[in-house]
């Protein structure tokens, strides 16, 4: 079973930054992809930025050119860099994996209980 542990959220003033991070931890082979997903008062649950094996990326339009998504496999880690905040971005953040527990095993996608950023003067 795999466990997602994401820290980093918190309180910052429009055009601010944070940085988010999540931790893997458990029984995993190799991730296909990591995300991060996020969930607004009254809104849906919708992708922000994933990072796939190939080292391919992809993000919602509302952020393009504001946030960037890394991985650092040594540590099974991602990270989400948002930069110019605003307060539409204010959110419950979710970090996803998409992995296997064996190299010709099939996918399994975990969730972490997520991490709240409000951007607020």
């Amino acid at each position: 079973q795999v466990r997602l542990e994401e820290s980093g959220g918190g309180l910052v003033q429009p055009g601010g930054s944070l940085r988010l991070s999540c931790a893997a931890s458990g029984s995993i082979f190799s991730f296909d992809a990591m995300g991060w997903y996020r969930q607004g008062p009254g809104k849906q649950r919708e992708l922000v930025a994933r990072i796939f094996s190939s080292s391919g990326t992809d993000y919602a339009d509302l952020v393009k050119g504001r946030f960037t998504i890394s991985r650092d496999n040594a540590k099974n880690t991602v990270n989400l860099l948002m930069n110019s905040l605003k307060p539409e971005d204010t959110a419950v953040y979710y970090c996803k994996a998409i992995y296997r527990v064996k190299s010709d095993g099939p996918q399994f996608q975990a969730w972490g209980q997520g991490t709240q950023v409000t951007v607020s003067s």
